[in-house]
């Protein structure tokens, strides 16, 4: 089996990337490299700078390289960002995954992994969040994932290809070799951020809220270590292969961090302080998110198994090397 990895030059891609050769399958990758890297990308692994708008070089790519898979991973995700050019938003992860599909078809191949995002459920009502809590956007982001999710489904009713869509929840971390991990360039990522900031490589950080309804005023989220989500990646394609039904899953720890626990966090790992200051809140955050993994576990048999501390350990040893060899793309 050949696998398409679109956006796997970037940050979770090149994760995802290592994660498949590793199960044994054979990795053919699609990226503009305008955030991800080549450096990332193993030179033995077939690298095409092909964008998921390109739905004829996509199905050419596909063909020439007998793909059977596709993991997709190619798209855009900040939600202030979407806030001020939707249109940005819904065409590269709305129209990018449309035109993606169609190359699919095209070429044969019968199965789709698809990375979406925790921000298909906006605020959430309750915590931790199930699959089956109220699908409900508060920024084009998470309306361009959710529909973009709909296009998969609809797609694999109409031409019975398999699907998974994964609801990510705050990738964070690096490998544990401190080979790829996330860039220092194109990233509004708080663990890089902070890293960076506390290498002295940039101004403090600006933490966008300390009034909200939570222990400390700071928000709540999910960080996952990007190896895990990885992982499940390589779970939700054998799922398929072997026969699974559809499905879309949470990817998360089942536990909430706050913004000043990552921080505090981090000055444990560094040894020295994390330079940040507060600001107002940014449109299009909710104040606490995280997950509850446990259909996850059931379906593909995946939990994450690295919690904070490996994330903030791998991820300033990656940034203390001053490493740049991946970009952030999913």
């Amino acid at each position: 089996m050949t696998v398409l990895v679109t956006g796997g030059a970037g940050y979770i891609g090149s994760h995802v990337v290592r994660a498949l050769r590793e199960g044994g399958r054979d990795v053919v990758v699609a990226d503009t490299l305008r955030t991800g890297s080549r450096a990332a990308v193993p030179a033995d692994v077939p690298l095409h700078e092909v964008d998921v708008l390109d739905r004829a070089g996509l199905t050419a790519l596909a063909r020439e390289h007998g793909v059977t898979a596709c993991v997709h991973l190619a798209g855009l995700k900040n939600p202030g960002e979407s806030m001020t050019d939707p249109g940005l938003y819904f065409e590269t992860n709305t129209s990018g995954t449309l035109s993606l599909l169609r190359a699919c078809v095209a070429a044969g191949i019968e199965h789709f992994v698809f990375s979406s995002s925790c921000s298909v459920y906006g605020v959430a009502e309750t915590l931790p969040i199930t699959e089956d809590s109220p699908l409900l956007p508060i920024s084009p982001y998470g309306h361009s994932k959710l529909a973009a999710e709909r296009v998969v489904e609809a797609f694999g009713a109409a031409h019975g290809l398999g699907w998974a869509s994964l609801r990510y929840f705050n990738a964070a971390g690096a490998s544990a070799d401190a080979t790829i991990g996330e860039d220092w360039g194109p990233t509004r990522n708080l663990i890089p951020l902070l890293a960076k900031a506390t290498l002295g490589q940039r101004e403090p950080v600006l933490l966008f809220g300390d009034d909200y309804d939570t222990p400390d005023g700071t928000a709540v989220r999910d960080y996952t270590h990007v190896v895990d989500l990885a992982e499940a990646h390589v779970h939700a394609l054998d799922h398929l292969v072997g026969g699974g039904a559809n499905t879309a899953l949470n990817l998360g720890t089942g536990a909430g961090t706050s913004v000043l626990e990552v921080v505090r966090g981090l000055e444990a790992v560094a040894g020295r302080p994390v330079p940040v200051e507060f600001a107002d809140r940014r449109p299009g955050d909710p104040p606490a998110v995280w997950a509850d993994p446990a259909r996850a576990a059931q379906v593909l048999g995946w939990k994450a198994a690295r919690g904070l501390e490996d994330i903030l350990e791998t991820a300033w040893r990656w940034h203390s090397r001053g490493a740049t060899s991946s970009g952030s793309s999913a």
